[in-house]
């Protein structure tokens, strides 16, 4: 199982169990995947998982315990729409608790969705207003939250997906995937539009640009790497995602996790070592 975009992922899943599904059929163009996360800590001892989000909406079945810092407040339990995050997340965990999730498809959400899609853009937002109809009552467990996450979803009775959105998520893939696409540029090339026809697209569907689309994608390969614990050469990363130098990447990691490479590299170090 990937743990991309979750930092520090080995001193986290001694923390949390995180199971992931495929999603039904019927929602497969719109939702990535299904998660929960369960945890049981010692109330005197809670634990802060960093994430570096993907350039997607999460709807989530939280309880209490679990605090969203994207709004800085804590959350009574039920359904919320987490959108984009254009800065490092963190969860915190205490005590004993559960979150069930729908990962949507990079377009995935606009399809639901009632605000337009940079409005959720750093935000949590309740889910009735961010997608316009209420959410059942929010379940005990998170296996029924997930099941009711889905039923919700599927009360919308949504069209066949158009093929604009389909199209989009495919660029976010490649965004991802592809190291290769190291600019703006480049994912306008593979789309065959303008840099501002397709900003425009992505920020209609996805509420974010095509620059931060893919400089994120490769700031979490970095990131990723590092987390292996594998011997990096900076200058040679760098070169190879599509930085103009090692002082690029450096900035560019900084600004979107808070911290150096190297500091990175260190937490997780101490990380591995437990």
């Amino acid at each position: 199982m990937t743990t991309r975009g979750i930092l520090r992922p080995e001193a986290g899943l001694r923390h949390f169990d995180l199971d992931r599904a495929p999603p039904p059929d019927d929602l497969a163009p719109f939702v990535e995947a299904l998660w929960t996360v369960r945890w049981a800590l010692d109330p005197a001892t809670p634990f802060a998982q960093e994430i570096l989000p993907f350039p997607c909406v999460n709807l989530a079945c939280e309880e209490p315990s679990f605090a969203a810092d994207a709004d800085e407040t804590q959350q009574a339990r039920g359904f919320y729409a987490h959108g984009p995050g254009t800065r490092r997340f963190v969860a915190e965990l205490t005590g004993e608790g559960w979150v069930a999730g729908v990962r949507f498809r990079p377009a995935g959400f606009f399809a639901f969705a009632a605000l337009p899609m940079k409005a959720l853009l750093d935000r949590v937002v309740p889910a009735e207003e961010a997608m316009g109809r209420a959410p059942p009552q929010a379940p005990d467990t998170p296996e029924a939250g997930r099941a009711a996450l889905v039923a919700y979803l599927r009360s919308f009775e949504l069209p066949a997906p158009d093929p604009e959105l389909l199209e989009v998520n495919a660029l976010v893939d490649r965004a991802q995937a592809d190291r290769t696409v190291a600019r703006a540029d480049d994912l306008a090339r593979a789309a065959g539009l303008s840099v501002r026809s397709l900003h425009r697209r992505l920020e209609r569907y996805v509420g974010v640009s095509s620059k931060w689309i893919v400089r994120r994608a490769r700031v979490q390969d970095a990131a990723e790497r590092v987390a292996r614990g594998e011997p990096v050469e900076w200058a040679a990363v760098a070169q190879e995602l599509g930085y103009h130098d090692q002082a690029h990447l450096v900035r560019d990691f900084k600004a979107q996790l808070g911290f150096t490479p190297a500091a990175y590299a260190k937490r997780c170090a101490e990380a591995r070592e437990g």
